[in-house]
């Protein structure tokens, strides 16, 4: 209750100062418009006197501001302490417009004094009664505004926005990319600081979202600079080999021991280095043969993903790296390439099955096809095979026989003493064909690179679900004390789910510990959503009633980046994550923000990019081009290598008395 009394003594104040600002108006306009109210009668003898008495004793009315200034002094008072009802389609605008209105007619109409008299006293009375009633709108509408920011912000940014991280965090593996992020009603200049890249980073974006453009080059040319070693997967060759060439050109003097650039290209054997991924000195057991089988087959047949363990899917992966471990030992592993496997794995299943279990390590090995052949289970033995020879058969091609037989260089790429750069490309035209090949290569990779004692290092993959990168999770959990550091890019997490079966899926997930994301949407969105964890939000609730307008704040746990903003993100904007050292500590580890880029610094580069040059000239001295013809002789010299290695094996069969029982078997089918 007396609260309320004390409210109405306020307003009764505010109404007193609104009388007398009245008052005062009225006083101005009688005295310098005298004239006008005499002719009419209007003047009184007592009103003459008070006012007389002002003038004299306060020098009321000795310049025509002073009464003005006083009224609106007095005005203003009584508005500040009006508490009007709120209305909502008042806006400042409309304030503006009526208090500059009412200021122009009100203080700048004396000018109007020196009109004849009757033309001057008219207009100037006018003017100032218009001017004052337009200044006490503009009062009475801003103790009427509806103060909140609700419809300010209706898309939750300001409560959404929040500090990042600042400083420049460097380190000898650092990766750093300069931002720009909105927090306060103001955009502030960043920083992402990757200081331990070796925890793994997961670049995830729609396509356009700018995870190539902003993060992925400034991976490879900042690592590059740091003296990396550099395994890169091209998808769309030669986009991101072309960045790397050109940055090694400039920042080789980076490295101890100047690195080498290397291409693996089936498309164009001109700009090809030549590679043998199942290089015999590089396998030291049948599990060596099995993991680049199981690769393979897995590449070409993607559904068995899903099937792993399944008889029809183990088995063609059992024979597939028997024979590559046939080839391991044969004539100390001279024969040991894919397309040798490839060739051989074509020819008679007698004559291969014969060759095979003449020796000891792999007649166990290739139990579950002996069982079927003695058994004389035909159908199954012939399913079996053509599970392996149906998918391989797609990559028979003179050109990947070329770059698959050679023996340029070795995949450890981290060796100090001969540091690579390398890069291989697919195409999207042919990626089921040549996902298989490049696959060898990843997983040779990955038993090569992770070990003690190498250089520092980084594998690089743009569009992942594109090949089947076996022994992935498995790099990353455990590569980081072998400073390797891997930088995986796709699109989804359900395309990834889809190419690796959600358990491997999930594993990649949980044990990366950078990880970036333009727009993506629907689960990817709401589990990116979830890991970056929910903030203290205010929430404003507002009553407009009649009489009187009540507002309540509240704050609650919300999400701080939304799903909804994770899936609205514009080209160039990244939400995500980093991990810190125990050195170097990241407060704000997660960010909301503009990936900096130097557009015009890029476009420079890209105008005095030299382009990779032709690596094999198959030019003769005759200035004919030869590539046709020794890319297919390769490709006839390999297919009559196995019918060499057929003819003379089965010759050492017949001849051996303790494999007489193979060619009984095989005269008896």
């Amino acid at each position: 209750m007396q609260g309320d009394d004390d409210l109405r003594g306020l307003a009764k104040i505010m109404a007193f100062m609104r009388a007398v600002s009245i008052l005062i108006v009225l006083m101005h306009l009688y005295w310098y418009c005298y004239g006008f109210f005499m002719e009419r009668g209007w003047t009184m003898e007592t009103i003459n006197k008070i006012l007389g008495s002002f003038d004299r004793k306060a020098a009321l009315f000795a310049n025509a501001l002073y009464t003005k200034i006083f009224a609106v002094l007095l005005l203003a008072l009584s508005c500040l302490g009006t508490k009007g009802v709120k209305n909502s389609k008042i806006t400042w605008l409309k304030i503006f417009s009526a208090f500059s209105i009412g200021f122009v007619f009100f203080f700048f109409n004396n000018s109007l004094l020196r009109l004849p008299k009757e033309i001057a006293f008219f207009f100037y009375i006018l003017t100032t009664g218009l001017g004052y009633v337009a200044l006490m709108l503009a009062g009475v509408w801003s103790s009427r505004l509806l103060k909140t920011n609700l419809m300010d912000d209706v898309f939750n940014n300001e409560n959404e926005s929040f500090q990042q991280e600042t400083q420049l965090m460097q380190n000898e593996f650092s990766v750093n990319l300069p931002t720009r992020f909105y927090y306060k009603n103001k955009w502030n200049d960043g920083w992402i600081n990757i200081v331990n890249p070796f925890r793994a980073t997961i670049v995830l974006g729609t396509p356009g979202s700018g995870k190539s453009y902003a993060i992925i080059n400034n991976y490879i040319k900042q690592q590059i600079e740091k003296g990396f070693s550099m395994y890169i997967y091209d998808f769309k060759f030669d986009d991101l080999s072309t960045i790397a060439y050109n940055h090694l050109l400039k920042h080789h003097h980076k490295y101890k021991v100047k690195p080498t650039f290397y291409i693996i290209n089936f498309d164009d054997p001109r700009k090809s280095h030549r590679c043998n991924p199942l290089n015999p000195d590089f396998m030291t057991d049948i599990s060596d043969a099995y993991e680049a089988a199981y690769t393979i087959m897995l590449n070409l047949n993607r559904s068995w993903i899903q099937k792993q363990g399944d008889f029809f899917v183990e088995s063609p992966i059992i024979l597939l790296a028997a024979i590559i471990w046939f080839l391991k030992i044969y004539a100390n592993g001279r024969y040991c390439t894919f397309p040798h496997a490839i060739e051989l794995l074509n020819k008679r299943y007698a004559d291969v099955f014969t060759i095979l279990t003449s020796y000891s390590e792999l007649e166990n090995y290739l139990s579950p096809f002996m069982d079927a052949w003695q058994g004389g289970a035909q159908d199954q033995l012939q399913g079996q095979i053509a599970s392996a020879k149906i998918p391989l058969s797609r990559m028979i091609s003179p050109s990947l026989y070329w770059v698959m037989t050679g023996d340029d260089f070795s995949l450890d790429i981290n060796n100090p003493k001969e540091p690579k750069i390398l890069c291989v490309g697919n195409n999207p035209d042919r990626q089921n064909i040549y996902s298989a090949a490049l696959g060898l290569y990843n997983s040779r990779i990955v038993k090569l690179i992770n070990k003690k004692g190498q250089l520092k290092s980084s594998v690089i993959i743009d569009e992942l679900p594109t090949i089947y990168f076996r022994g992935l999770d498995n790099l990353i959990a455990t590569a980081r004390s072998n400073k390797v550091a891997v930088c995986l890019g796709f699109q989804d997490f359900s395309q990834l789910n889809r190419d690796y079966g959600d358990k491997e899926s999930k594993v990649i997930q949980n044990t990366v510990g950078n990880i970036f994301s333009g727009q993506v949407v629907g689960e990817t969105a709401k589990s990116l959503s979830e890991r970056f964890g929910k903030v203290l939000q205010k929430r404003q609730s507002m009553s407009i009633n009649r009489s009187d307008t009540s507002t309540s704040i509240s704050t609650q746990l919300d999400s701080l980046i939304p799903a909804s903003k994770i899936s609205t993100l514009t080209q160039g904007f990244f939400v995500g994550a980093v991990s810190d050292n125990f050195d170097q500590r990241i407060e704000q580890k997660i960010f909301h923000a503009e990936i900096v880029v130097d557009n015009a610094l890029i476009a420079n580069e890209s105008k005095s990019c030299q382009e990779i040059p032709q690596i094999l000239s198959f030019i003769d001295e005759t200035g004919a081009d030869n590539m046709k013809k020794e890319i297919d002789a390769n490709y006839k010299h390999i297919k009559r290598d196995i019918i060499m290695i057929i003819e003379i094996e089965l010759q050492r069969i017949k001849n051996d008395p303790d494999l007489q029982h193979l060619v009984q078997k095989e005269q008896k089918k």
